[in-house]
Parts: structure tokens; sequence; C-alpha cells
């Protein structure tokens, strides 16, 4: 069986609920990983290395989406590596907003 087999046959298994948890999970990791397409974009711009402020909203809102999946499909490393992740969003959010 190939890969693309495999992949719908995975689907076509897949009930309604495990679904909208798998976009759920795509959705969070593809959130979290624009925000290095941003800070590359936003660096090259400026012609330095720099991080926006919309590169913390980005990690904030793909971790906290990330968090959820995690911990739905109850993987406690990866439930705990988000949450740490959520605490440093919401401290560099956090400083940034006091400027």
């Amino acid at each position: 069986m190939n890969y693309k087999d495999y992949f719908i046959e995975t689907l076509y298994l897949m009930s309604y609920n495990e679904i909208i948890w798998m976009i759920i999970g795509f959705l969070g990791q593809s959130i979290f990983f624009s925000r290095w397409l941003v800070q590359w974009i936003y660096s090259e711009k400026y012609g330095k290395s720099s991080i926006p402020i919309s590169f913390w909203w980005l990690s904030f809102f793909g971790g906290l989406i990330t968090f959820f999946y995690a911990f739905h499909i109850k993987s406690f490393p990866f439930m705990f590596a988000q949450f740490i992740g959520l605490i440093v969003y919401t401290r560099n959010l956090y400083l940034l907003s006091k400027k």
C-alpha cells in the first residue's frame, strides 16, 4: 500500500470528531510555524535580525491551540512543553505592552 492510499484509508476510518481534532492540531502547528516566516520577512525588511510583536502573538495563539490539542490526545510531555512556552510568550507580550 502506498502512502496516498494509506492516508485516504486512515481519513476514511476516522470519526468526524477525530477529523475536527486533527484539523485543530494542524491549525495550531500552522500558526506556530508561521511565526518563523513573519520573523524572517520582518528581519529581511529591516536588514537585521528582529522579532516583531506579531511573532509573540502567533507563538501564543499557536501554542494555546496546540496545548488544547495535546490535552485532547492526552500527551503530558506535549502539554507540558506547550504550557512552558505559553508562560514565555505571555511574559514577552506583557513586557512589550509596558513599552
